[in-house]
C-alpha cells in the first residue's frame, strides 16, 4: 500500500515544524515533504499553504518562487488543500499591511487591521472602561461558529475553540464561501471554503483536540464536498 504524500508549502517565510509534527502525529503512515519544490507538491496527494509573518514579504517570496502558480495547479488538480493563517491572508485581493499588498484574488475580499474598524475601536473602549480591554494582536483561543457543513468540520463540536495570533482579519465579499467565523470585537472570517480548497485563520496545529481533529479530516477529505 502506497503511503499518502503531503506537501508543506515552505517559500521561507516562517517555522513550518509545528505543522509537520503535527501531521506526522496524527497520520504517523503518511510522508510529509516541507518543501517548494513544484514537482514534488504536484506530486502530493494533499497539499497545506501556510503563512507566517507580514504580507509584502510572504507575498514577495511566494511570486519570487512561483508559489502562487503551484498553489493555482493545485486548485485545478482538485487535490485536497488546506491553507492556514496568512495562507488564507494571500488567496484574498489586497491586505491593508504594509501599506497595501496585492494578493492572489482566490478569494473576493480585502485583509484588514482590527484597529483600524471603527466598531473595533468601540468594543476596545468600552472593554478598557471594564477592564476587559480588546488586545491586537488578536492571540489566544476563540470560538468559531461553523458557517458551512462541511468535511473537515467533521466531529467537531460547533462553537469550538482554536488558537489565533494575527492583527489583521478576512472581511470577505463572497458570503457563500464562509464556512467558519468568529468574534473579537467584531465579526470576522475564520475559515473558507470552495471546491477542493479549505482555508483557516486560526492555527490547527496549535488547536489541541480540535485542531487535530481537522488535521485529520483533511488528511482523509478527498477534495469533495
Amino acid at each position: 500500500m502506497n503511503r499518502k504524500q503531503v506537501a508543506v508549502i515552505d517559500y521561507g517565510m516562517g517555522n513550518l515544524h509545528s505543522v509537520a509534527s503535527a501531521l506526522k502525529h496524527i497520520g504517523p503512515d503518511i510522508d510529509v515533504a516541507v518543501t517548494s519544490d513544484r514537482e514534488t507538491i504536484a506530486n502530493a496527494d494533499h497539499v497545506i499553504f501556510p503563512g507566517v509573518g507580514a504580507i509584502r514579504d510572504c507575498m514577495a517570496e511566494i511570486r519570487k518562487q512561483q508559489v502562487d502558480k503551484a498553489v493555482a495547479e493545485v486548485m485545478a488538480s482538485g487535490k485536497p488543500m488546506l491553507a492556514i493563517c496568512v495562507g488564507l491572508q494571500a488567496l484574498m485581493n489586497f491586505s491593508e499591511e504594509n501599506n497595501g499588498v496585492d494578493c492572489l484574488n482566490v478569494f473576493s475580499g480585502k485583509v484588514k487591521f482590527f484597529a483600524g474598524n471603527p466598531r473595533f475601536k468601540a468594543a476596545h473602549d468600552e472593554g478598557s472602561a471594564s477592564g476587559e480591554r480588546l488586545k491586537v494582536p488578536h492571540m489566544g483561543w476563540n470560538t468559531v461558529e461553523q458557517r458551512l457543513p462541511h468535511p473537515l468540520w467533521h466531529n467537531i463540536e460547533n462553537g469550538g475553540r482554536f488558537y489565533f495570533v494575527h492583527s489583521y482579519y478576512v472581511e470577505a465579499e463572497q458570503k457563500e464561501l464562509i464556512a467558519g467565523a468568529c468574534h473579537y470585537g467584531i465579526d470576522f472570517t475564520a475559515a473558507m471554503a470552495e471546491k477542493n480548497l479549505f482555508a483557516v485563520q486560526f492555527h490547527p496545529e496549535k488547536s489541541h483536540t480540535n485542531g487535530l481533529q481537522l488535521l485529520t479530516n483533511f488528511l482523509n477529505w478527498d477534495g469533495k464536498w
